[in-house]
């Protein structure tokens, strides 16, 4: 039996659902809701409202998805502050 497959998607939090879910709204302006994939739970990642996400979707249940990866903001540095070496 071979695994179905599963379009991979990228979104931005709304809400954080009670059970470990959330409303998600996609790129392309679908919302649905999602959850946290297995390995995210087992390494305590935290995901927060405005967050960027990657998802995988189900060509079969398009108002589900599960949330595989949350992508890092980037922060800025300060020009000011000197890196310390050690």
């Amino acid at each position: 039996m071979a695994k179905e497959e599963l379009l991979e998607m990228e979104g931005l939090v709304d809400e954080i659902l009670p059970d470990s879910r959330y409303r998600i709204t996609l790129d392309n302006g679908h919302k649905l809701i999602a959850y946290t994939a297995g390995k995210m739970k087992k390494n305590h990642i935290r995901i927060l409202a405005g967050d960027k996400v990657s998802l995988e979707i189900s060509a079969y249940d398009l108002s589900k998805g599960r949330i595989t990866f949350r992508h890092l903001e980037k922060k800025q540095s300060f020009a000011g502050a000197p890196k310390r070496r050690y």
